[in-house]
């Protein structure tokens, strides 16, 4: 039985893998998936989750659950020979290994792609994954209760402070949705007023949201001045260094705007994992493919060999695109994806293959609760109206009746209930209010051997290294300690 092996298992590697097993015969190929994510993430959401309207765990899918037929391999793909038709799977316990295949699909993805800035990568966070936009939600909550108790000043005004480099749409989605959910957030904190809060989008071209007309992008930057968000056009962020950005506008003159929150969401890449590969590359970084999604070498077919998703250059029929090619976004990867499964089993049954093209349907961006826009060729439709189409479009969008329920769910609480404004940026440090507490063996005295645990570690063995840690209670030491007055702690608790 030939073997399949999807390299990433995001939108284009999930939904391959999904397709496949709806399009294979029982019996007529083995589908094995590698990722080191047990789970696919709708980034369309992620802005949302930074917002928190929607629970970061309810737009991500996962692949165990989903893929009842397809073997699932949590792990990194770090090498591929397709001369021997082998890839190297590694995972974060263990030894690597050799994997062998028959067909393979390259559907690795995308990361973020930064410039050298100084202080970027000390400073700023992106939102390519789920941890990224629940990171953010947390972030901003924990900044208002520490302002809250701050007077009016420089760190204050730091905590209330939100930068966002890029104004394609993630740029601006999130931007917009913090703004909002900053807005809504104000009622519950009564010291902070709606002058308190700055926020600041930084973007290097002379126009945001190239996807929607230049008339739907002047609507939203006139939108996002009313709600007190200031957008900087033909502005670079020239450093970011201690947290202090410093933007550098067209006529050279500088801006100084600190902030602890610098979210970057200026562009993406392909996966770097592509270079382990012996498949040709174009000058961005992708794998070249032919139309009907199978990689080719200066025109020449590479048999067995498949890609799709932003680590493909596809080329766009359509005649829009980039340089030809189709832009790495969420609508081609689920489209591509579905095509190439039904032409890679076409081709396990000798039966011919269907060329990818796909007319874009539009752009549907929400701005925060109430407010959205949508543009489809001349059309554009804008506010309310236009939220409801990217809520709607997206929660069908979602993978499955779970998933889709679960997002809907959270959508009608919210209405309801409103959101949830409880930070939880200490689950970064889960043990520290049990080590705070904890009880320690007492050291040996210089008159006193040190007792020896057999089963203890030696010295010099790494922190967090199996041991009687986790096995064996610590030592009791509350009899050492002094007699506690129960009716003082009693006072104490009343």
């Amino acid at each position: 039985m030939p073997k399949i092996l999807v390299v990433g298992g995001g939108y284009a590697g999930f939904y391959t893998a999904w397709k496949l097993e709806k399009h294979l015969r029982q019996g007529e190929a083995e589908v094995v998936m590698v990722d080191p994510l047990p789970y696919m993430t709708y980034q369309p959401f992620l802005p949302e989750v930074a917002a928190g309207s929607i629970e970061p765990r309810h737009a991500i899918v996962s692949h165990r659950r989903h893929l009842k037929k397809t073997r699932v391999v949590t792990a990194k793909v770090t090498k591929v020979d397709h001369a021997t038709r082998t890839a190297t799977i590694t995972p974060e316990l263990g030894e690597p290994w050799e994997e062998t295949y028959d067909q393979i699909v390259m559907t690795a993805g995308a990361v973020s792609r930064t410039f050298p800035i100084a202080g970027v990568a000390d400073e700023a966070i992106g939102l390519k994954t789920i941890e990224e936009a629940a990171a953010i939600r947390d972030k901003v909550l924990t900044n208002f209760a520490k302002a809250a108790n701050l007077p009016a000043g420089p760190e204050r005004e730091r905590l209330l402070t939100v930068v966002v480099v890029g104004g394609g749409f993630a740029g601006i989605e999130v931007f917009a949705e913090l703004r909002s959910f900053v807005t809504d957030l104000l009622k519950s904190y009564p010291q902070i007023a709606f002058e308190d809060t700055h926020f600041h989008l930084v973007e290097a071209m002379g126009r945001i949201m190239p996807e929607v007309s230049l008339e739907t992008s002047h609507w939203v930057l006139e939108n996002l001045a009313q709600r007190g968000a200031t957008v900087h056009l033909e502005t670079q962020l020239a450093s970011a260094v201690g947290g202090v950005c410093q933007l550098k506008a067209k006529d050279e003159s500088i801006e100084t705007i600190p902030s602890d929150l610098i979210i970057w969401t200026a562009g993406v890449m392909a996966n770097p994992m592509v270079k382990g590969t012996d498949f040709p590359l174009e000058p961005r970084g992708r794998i070249t493919v032919q139309p009907d999604l199978r990689i080719v070498d200066e025109g020449t077919v590479i048999p067995d060999a498949w890609a799709c998703g932003d680590v493909a250059a596809v080329p766009d029929l359509t005649g829009g695109g980039v340089g030809g090619m189709c832009v790495p976004n969420a609508q081609h990867a689920v489209r591509q994806a579905k095509q190439l499964a039904k032409n890679l089993v076409a081709v396990l049954r000798n039966e011919a293959t269907v060329e990818y093209k796909h007319e874009n349907l539009g752009a549907v961006a929400g701005l925060g609760v109430g407010i959205g826009v949508f543009q489809s060729g001349k059309f554009a439709m804008k506010g309310f109206l236009a939220w409801g189409a990217h809520r709607g479009y997206h929660g069908l969008a979602m993978p499955s009746w779970e998933r889709k329920i679960r997002v809907v769910s959270d959508w009608v609480g919210g209405f309801f209930l409103g959101r949830d404004i409880a930070s939880l940026d200490d689950r970064e440090t889960p043990r520290a209010a049990f080590e705070a507490w904890a009880s320690r063996p007492k050291p040996a005295t210089a008159d006193e051997p040190k007792a020896v645990d057999a089963a203890a570690p030696a010295e010099g063995t790494p922190a967090g290294a199996a041991g009687p840690a986790y096995a064996t209670p610590a030592e009791d030491v509350s009899k050492e300690a002094a007699p506690v007055d129960g009716e003082k702690v009693a006072a104490k608790s009343e």
